[in-house]
């Protein structure tokens, strides 16, 4: 019998190239980069309504609240046009702007920060190095102001975006916390998930100057002459003069993707989205390690381990089938992916994702998102801030058109010799004399002064407000008034309360967003701080603790929001306990100023250790 030839199994098995994505559309050529703008292009058009509704959130919260458009015998005009047109003028009383600062204030004093706490109690120690590490890194970020203008942003628009991020800034290489502009952000329309657990694409518009582009993109003399070919307009220096926007002013409320209407700004389109790969989940039973390897990888780390502790488990005399070897199998593995565009499609860098976490760096809140919809707390109050403006209004224009100290004069009491403008003049001087012809049957001149008709308009108007704020929540105990006669402290402050926890959803929500954004600080800080470093808390005494990346990078926190140790309420509390056990002799004075915040402490330890 003859003997069969052998084919190569790669001849005879069917390609598999599609699995990975990224291969496959690298095998269109130059293509895939307009494929994948055209893809980004239509999630940013999908979100053209949202940009719309918080532009005019916006305006109604900043007090430019008669510009939405109407249309009078075809022609279109906005509300405040329409109005100077009808003689009149448009007024308005901004109660949005109040609501939004009140809740702001909310906020600012709940002093509450992301705090780590290790899963393993054993490790708890490092779970404080790790929380005194994240605060210093929020310090150094300006995290507490970023936060408040955050919040505003969630309460105008309902959607905010942060970007975390390791590199150079300030001359200092750290992790960085980056606020993202909303209208320059695009996110996969398909995602229903509230947690944003199901995005598949997401990314964001950069307009940066020419010497910030080259700096993050030229690595050679070759990649700066390339970019200067492709940005040719926006590397002269000259033009950045001849572009200038008014400081202080929002640009044109016009948007496109593609196109930026300033020349001297280089925009880049920076996009991340899911790929896939044919990979090895692999289970080592020796360790108990469960990770991920690539196809290629499978001989040397699976199959050639497997028979190494086969021939040593046999060695030792270990049963064949006791003999722990690692599991492998293959799945469909789908992984983050990043590209940095223009929008000409030259790809500037692309790679995966280079984070430990293996995720992307954006963190995002949408509220509420039920069925993917985003309203923010501002759109539920504009109806009644329009019905005030237009009540504020009609008053104004009644109180214009009645008669205020109007004369009636008849012609049969005209003396002779005088005018009619001479009597108007004559009839307002102090101490001013008329002479009247007197008839019986002739009317004597009268002045009419007619207050503005009552038609309830003053009633409509309290009704209003009344209803702003039983919508909002916010209320007048909540901004500060003043309660009613008689009224008792205890009821005041249980309306108080009342009022927050009307507004407890949107700060929670919002803690959320914060335990996000502190957990990828957490992991960016854990891959990049490699060093060891001496972290100190500024203002803070006693906090100077030693960061050592050998303990703490494989360790898993748990993040929670608590009640911030920077508080003076905190601090004095802290103090008259420490002071307590001080007297009762259980610690001594030098553990006392370690561990207190005293603002004598660090020149009083100096002391106490240089008479030691």
């Amino acid at each position: 019998m003859a003997k069969e030839k052998l084919r190569s199994l790669k001849a005879v098995m069917p390609k598999r190239s599609d699995i990975d994505s990224v291969a496959t559309a690298k095998s269109y050529g130059n293509g895939r980069a307009i494929d994948l703008l055209m893809q980004a292009q239509h999630a940013w058009d999908n979100m053209n309504r949202f940009r719309r509704e918080r532009e005019r959130n916006k305006r109604y919260t900043y007090g430019d609240q008669w510009d939405d458009e109407v249309v009078v015998d075809g022609h279109h005009m906005t509300e405040s046009e329409y109005i100077m047109k009808q003689g009149s003028v448009p007024l308005k009383n901004n109660v949005i702007r109040k609501l939004v600062n009140t809740i702001l204030g909310v906020y600012r004093s709940q002093n509450k920060e992301p705090t780590c706490t290790a899963r393993d109690r054993d490790e708890q120690k490092l779970g404080e190095t790790m929380s005194t590490v994240l605060q210093c890194n929020m310090q150094l970020n300006r995290m507490n102001d970023m936060y408040a203008r955050s919040m505003e942003e969630f309460l105008i628009s309902g959607f905010i975006v942060h970007r975390k991020w390791f590199g150079w800034r300030n001359n200092k290489c750290d992790c960085w916390t980056d606020y993202v502009q909303p209208n320059n952000f695009f996110i996969d329309n398909n995602m229903r998930d509230f947690r944003g657990w199901d995005v598949s694409l997401l990314g964001e518009i950069h307009d940066v100057d020419f010497g910030t582009l080259c700096s993050q993109f030229a690595e050679t003399p070759a990649d700066y002459d390339r970019l200067r070919k492709i940005y040719d307009s926006a590397h002269d220096q000259e033009a950045l003069s001849l572009n200038c926007e008014q400081f202080g002013y929002a640009r044109p409320k016009s948007y496109d993707f593609l196109f930026n209407p300033d020349s001297s700004r280089c925009r880049v389109i920076e996009i991340w989205r899911k790929e896939t790969k044919a990979r090895y989940r692999c289970h080592d039973y020796n360790n108990g390690e469960i990770f991920k390897i690539e196809e290629d990888q499978y001989q040397e780390e699976v199959i050639n381990v497997n028979k190494a502790r086969l021939e040593q488990g046999l060695a030792e005399g270990m049963d064949k089938n006791d003999i722990p070897l690692i599991q492998a199998k293959w799945f469909v593995d789908s992984y983050w992916y990043y590209y940095y565009l223009t929008p000409l499609g030259d790809i500037l860098k692309e790679g995966e994702t280079p984070y430990a976490h293996k995720g992307q760096p954006y963190v995002f809140k949408a509220y509420p998102f039920i069925d993917g919809e985003i309203h923010s707390f501002v759109s539920d109050v504009i109806d009644q801030q329009r019905y005030i403006n237009r009540l504020i209004t009609m008053y104004d224009w009644i109180m214009r058109a009645s008669a205020k100290g109007v004369l009636l004069f008849p012609e049969d009491c005209i003396p002779d010799g005088m005018g009619i403008e001479d009597i108007a003049d004559e009839w307002a001087r102090f101490n001013g004399v008329i002479m009247v012809k007197a008839n019986p049957n002739t009317k004597m001149p009268q002045q009419v002064a007619n207050n503005a008709t009552n038609i309830g308009i003053s009633e409509l108007l309290q009704l209003q407000l009344k209803l702003v704020e039983d919508i909002s929540g916010v209320n007048g105990s909540l901004q500060g008034k003043p309660g009613y006669s008689g009224m008792s402290a205890d009821l005041y402050s249980q309306q108080t309360q009342n009022a927050t926890m009307t507004l407890l959803d949107i700060l929670e929500s919002f803690s959320t967003f914060v335990i996000d954004g502190a957990y990828k600080d957490v992991k960016n800080m854990q891959q990049y701080y490699d060093q060891k470093r001496i972290i100190n808390i500024s203002g803070k005494s006693g906090s100077e603790i030693q960061y050592d990346p050998d303990k703490i990078c494989d360790v898993e926190f748990d993040l929670s929001i608590v009640e911030s140790s920077s508080t003076p309420a905190y601090r004095q509390m802290a103090n008259q306990f420490l002071m307590q056990i001080w007297q009762s002799g259980q610690i001594s004075l030098q553990q006392l100023l370690e561990n207190g915040d005293f603002p004598f402490a660090d020149e009083l330890l100096q002391s106490i250790q240089s008479q030691q």
